[in-house]
């Protein structure tokens, strides 16, 4: 079974950074896609950043120039670091695994982390 964990989450005051980190217990590079989505209470998830298996990242507008994504091939791990954070980044964020295998569909979520955003 693939297990994404994350961690890096926490409590970080307004125009603060935090750096989350997704590790995958398989070749992280292998998946199709890892994305990595936020949800704020009550709304649904956005998918933040994400990033290819051939190393194409994309970003949600409300954090380009903020947020970067990386992924290391050597340490199957995935991390977002952030700057400049604000209120409204204060979400549960999420890591996603997907794609095709040639056989199924996969799926794969971390347990998620708090960030809060606040003074």
């Amino acid at each position: 079974q693939v297990q994404l964990v994350e961690s890096g989450g926490g409590l970080v005051q307004p125009g603060g950074s935090l750096t989350l980190s997704c590790a995958a217990s398989t070749t992280i590079s292998s998946f199709d896609a890892v994305i990595w989505y936020r949800q704020i209470p009550g709304k649904q998830y956005e998918l933040v950043a994400s990033v290819t298996s051939n190393g194409g990242i994309t970003y949600v507008d409300s954090v380009k120039g903020r947020f970067t994504l990386s992924r290391d091939n050597a340490k199957n791990t995935v991390t977002l670091q952030m700057s400049s954070l604000s209120p409204e980044d204060t979400a549960v964020y999420y890591c996603n695994a997907n794609g095709y295998n040639g056989l199924r569909r996969y799926d794969y979520w971390g347990q998620g982390t708090q960030v809060t955003v606040s003074s």
